[in-house]
């Protein structure tokens, strides 16, 4: 039986209509018998769309790694899990081409973080305010100036050679606007940039700076007054909360609680095996 008659036969027609008069083709004798009047041209044109090509295999679009239809780009792999296979360069582009949430829309910059990727210090900001957005670098201006003075302190630096080094960065990759507080959607897009950055540097300790990047760290409502002087932990690595540098330049009273942090954070990563 051929080709064209196994399709008749599944859809339950047991012969092909010719017009009158219509010469049948070799094939055609063989296989069935000529009667009238002519099938009609739409079902078999979809019968033969149907049936698949000799050899071909159908297989659904899960299958084969491709979204099922009407699913998004990430159906096949989630985005975290996506995220979490990446080295430094694939994350970095990935930041700096991410249209994940609205920040995008009115950013200058993202800002991915900034100093020693092998640190075993590993500071962690809340987001970036005007001048970070414009130079596409964590803290700086005053606020930068204060932490860069409290981590020579500790004999620290995010600047290379200048003393052991930090990596720096912030829950969020770009700038809320008029520097609100971060939203929950755009904490959760921004979360596996996050912790990836954490498993590639593999740091011994993490401080955390102000509120809000300890809040949405830790997933806490604690105020930052109950959660410093203890040792949290993230992704298996002890944390540290103090305030933010910007905080203590308009409370300069609480300097001395801050310098009080960094102490516990050294103690803490001299118990962890660091020098």
């Amino acid at each position: 039986m051929n080709r064209r008659s196994r399709m008749l036969e599944a859809l339950g027609v047991s012969t092909e209509w010719t017009l009158r008069g219509a010469q049948p083709s070799a094939e055609q004798v063989d296989d069935v018998a000529v009667v009238e009047p002519p099938i009609e041209a739409e079902a078999l044109a979809a019968a033969v769309a149907a049936e698949p090509a000799p050899g071909r295999v159908e297989m659904p679009p899960a299958e084969i790694g491709i979204p099922a239809a009407g699913g998004g780009a990430e159906t096949a792999i989630p985005r975290a899990q996506r995220i979490a296979a990446f080295g430094w360069t694939e994350l970095e582009a990935a930041v700096s081409n991410c249209t994940s949430c609205k920040l995008c829309e009115r950013r200058t910059n993202t800002v991915f973080g900034v100093g020693d990727r092998q640190a075993d210090w590993m500071l962690i900001g809340e987001a970036p305010g005007e001048n970070e957005d414009k130079q596409g670098e964590p803290f700086v201006g005053q606020a930068g100036k204060l932490l860069d003075s409290m981590l020579r302190a500790v004999g620290l630096s995010r600047q290379p050679g200048e003393g052991k080094g930090v990596f720096i960065a912030n829950v969020l990759k770009c700038r809320p606007p008029g520097n609100r507080d971060p939203e929950p959607d755009e904490v959760a897009m921004c979360d596996p940039y996050l912790k990836r950055q954490i498993a590639l540097v593999k740091p011994r300790i993490i401080v955390v700076l102000g509120r809000v990047a300890a809040q949405n760290l830790l997933q806490t409502q604690t105020p930052v007054s109950k959660l410093r002087g203890k040792v949290h932990e993230v992704e298996g690595v002890p944390v540290v909360v103090t305030y933010h540098p910007a905080y203590l330049l308009r409370t300069l009273t609480d300097k001395a609680r801050a310098w009080e942090d960094l102490c516990l954070a050294r103690k803490v990563y001299a118990e962890h095996g660091g020098q």
